[in-house]
């Protein structure tokens, strides 16, 4: 029998008590706070530009509440984490005709923070309309429509549009210059390239790599939660770098077949179909991480199927990019490797924060790897329920 004095346990056994509570605990807040901060995270601004001989118009869908409420955005996943989120709140339970009165008083302050530029002048900006939408479930961001115009000086010098950091991400899309009309991803602040007057400024192809590899990599980290969390059921499985390797390449393949597929229109399934689909997928590798003692011959062909349905999930909010048909191979290439660089991200913090210290223990699976899949598996099961029937 093993001595243990004054009722002490040995330190080996203490610690390791410890770690399973500390690490079950830890799994246990992620699954708590996966799934109702989801609901309150930051989207990106999306505006359509219009630029006619002697006007400019933006017609912007976004969420108007952090803009009203003050709101700093840069850097922020989730409104949850600002200092003002019991106001987004209230503003989210206002009425469209409240909101929209909201706005309009909110607006001069607003606009100051949208620097439409020709030739280093500024252009003054006018508030046209505001449709908020009707109160849905308010722990939903609820998109809502405005227009905003100014007048263009006289002259053919481009227009440059800059957003204000705090303001968030916005997609900028030139309407009305074909293939060449312009299309960026402003972050951190950011201009965007001159824009001419008349016809497109063609972006060449590197320039559209470039420019959509942060929108991928925005979609894993911060903003794809459920990826996040399907991409750690993988990890959980094993540590070793085989397994690993095999599910991530099963994986990446697979979605990048969907996407492309789905963003030429050759295939289209609704996100009704798609979103409850891809929570079961999540569960599904919680789950089986429990179960399996490592590797199944089939663990790649099901990591494959649900590939591919994560591909239709990554081209729903894709296709809300205004992709156009000028350098489509590069946009798509360019949001893929931005995927992927997402993907190593998670798969590399979980490394250092888990797996490099623990990966090797006899008692990593049943200690740290099991209880982490099966908040998985249960974040996974709470969001197949809230996306079927609530």
């Amino acid at each position: 029998m093993r001595n243990i004095s004054k009722g002490r346990l040995p330190v080996r056994v203490a610690l390791r008590s410890v770690l399973s509570s500390g690490l079950l605990g830890l799994a246990l807040l992620i699954a708590a706070l996966s799934s109702p901060l989801a609901a309150h995270e930051v989207q990106p601004s999306v505006a359509d530009v219009t630029i006619g001989g002697d006007e400019i118009a933006l017609d912007f869908e976004a969420t108007l509440e952090p803009f009203i409420a003050g709101v700093d955005l840069e850097g922020l996943s989730d409104t949850n984490d600002s200092d003002v989120a019991d106001e987004v709140d209230r503003l989210r339970a206002l009425e469209p005709a409240a909101l929209e009165e909201a706005f309009r008083e909110a607006f001069d302050r607003f606009a100051d923070q949208i620097d439409v530029n020709v030739d280093g002048a500024r252009v003054p900006l006018s508030l046209q309309s505001v449709s908020a939408a009707p109160v849905g479930n308010v722990e939903l961001p609820r998109l809502s429509d405005f227009v905003v115009t100014g007048p263009l000086p006289e002259g053919d010098a481009p227009v440059v549009v800059q957003w204000d950091a705090s303001l968030g991400a916005l997609v900028l899309r030139q309407m009305g210059a074909g293939q060449d009309g312009y299309t960026g991803y402003l972050t951190n602040g950011a201009a965007s390239d001159p824009i001419p007057r008349t016809g497109g400024a063609a972006q060449s192809g590197f320039e559209a790599f470039v420019d959509f590899i942060p929108v991928g990599f925005e979609h894993i980290v911060p903003l794809g939660l459920d990826h996040i969390l399907f991409v750690l059921g993988l990890f959980f499985l094993s540590t070793q770098l085989r397994p690993l390797l095999w599910q991530v390449t099963a994986f990446t393949a697979a979605h990048t077949v969907t996407l492309a597929l789905a963003v030429l229109g050759i295939v289209s399934v609704p996100g009704s179909i798609v979103e409850p689909l891809i929570a079961a997928s999540i569960v599904y590798v919680g789950v089986e991480n429990v179960l399996s003692r490592g590797m199944t011959p089939w663990r790649p062909l099901i990591v494959l199927l649900f590939g591919l349905l994560h591909g239709l999930g990554f081209a729903g909010v894709l296709t809300e990019y205004g992709l156009g048909s000028s350098n489509l191979v590069a946009k798509l290439i360019g949001f893929n490797v931005g995927v992927e660089l997402g993907q190593l991200f998670v798969i590399a913090v979980a490394f250092a924060l888990v797996g490099y210290w623990f990966g090797r223990k006899d008692w990593y699976r049943r200690v740290i790897a099991n209880p982490a899949s099966i908040a998985i598996a249960l974040v996974g099961a709470w969001w197949f329920v809230e996306r079927t029937l609530l």
